[in-house]
């Protein structure tokens, strides 16, 4: 992509560059997730269950007895980690209610007509709402408002939706460059933390809302209380 912008070479420096954007964008966005996830298994604890399961089962942590979190994360190979359907499952769903870019959009380079008829000349801004279709039952169905990770599982395989529908990451030749490597990085983490750990919510908090903000931060952070996981 980056070579017919006319490079026939890239430096270091530009190199540099690119690689530097990519980890910027995905810090905050990976991190506002996790913090909607742990928030979500607090108040679906059965989830969790379910989760640490599946870690044991696809890690084999049980026979291989890795008590060490250094030794615990050296191994979670990338076949681990697709192995991981029903976490995979349980980060989407959470991005679907919260996703990182509550509103998203883009600027017709050119002049357009939309599925529906409406015509755009050049310049002009398309802005959708991921927060309130990820909420809506004509897209979702009648449980649309209920965190339930199982909407996308199928004989205990994770089934993706179609971008379009699902828009967390955008859709098209735009989308979200990073979306595997954010997958990638918040299964590592939350299989990491949720194999030593259990969380509840500190000081009787029940609820928390969002900051308004250009991601979809947690106001005021999310207070938790970490409990060492016997086995």
């Amino acid at each position: 992509m980056e070579s017919k912008k006319g490079q026939t070479t890239i430096s270091d420096k530009y190199l540099r560059d690119i690689i530097l954007n990519f980890m910027i964008a995905g810090k905050d966005t990976t991190a506002n997730t996790l913090s909607w996830f742990f928030y979500m298994l607090c108040k679906n604890p059965l989830v969790e269950d379910k989760i640490v399961q599946e870690i044991k089962d696809v890690t084999c942590s049980n026979e291989s007895k890795l008590n060490n979190i250094d030794e615990f994360v050296a191994n979670l190979t990338d076949v681990i980690l697709d192995k991981m359907h029903y976490l995979h499952a349980t980060l989407t769903e959470t991005l679907r209610l919260y996703p990182v870019l509550p509103l998203d959009g883009r600027t017709a380079d050119a002049p357009d007509v939309l599925p529906d008829g409406y015509k755009l000349e050049k310049g002009d801004g398309v802005y959708y709402l991921a927060y309130a279709m990820g909420r809506m039952s004509s897209i979702w169905g009648e449980d649309a408002e209920e965190f339930r990770p199982e909407r996308w599982i199928n004989n205990g395989i994770f089934q993706p939706e179609s971008p379009f529908k699902f828009v967390a990451f955008h859709a098209g030749p735009r989308m979200c460059l990073g979306k595997d490597f954010a997958y990638r990085q918040m299964k590592i983490v939350a299989m990491a933390i949720l194999h030593f750990f259990k969380f509840k919510l500190a000081n009787g908090i029940e609820n928390v809302t969002y900051k308004v903000m250009f991601t979809l931060h947690l106001d005021k952070g999310l207070p938790l209380t970490a409990i060492p996981r016997s086995y």
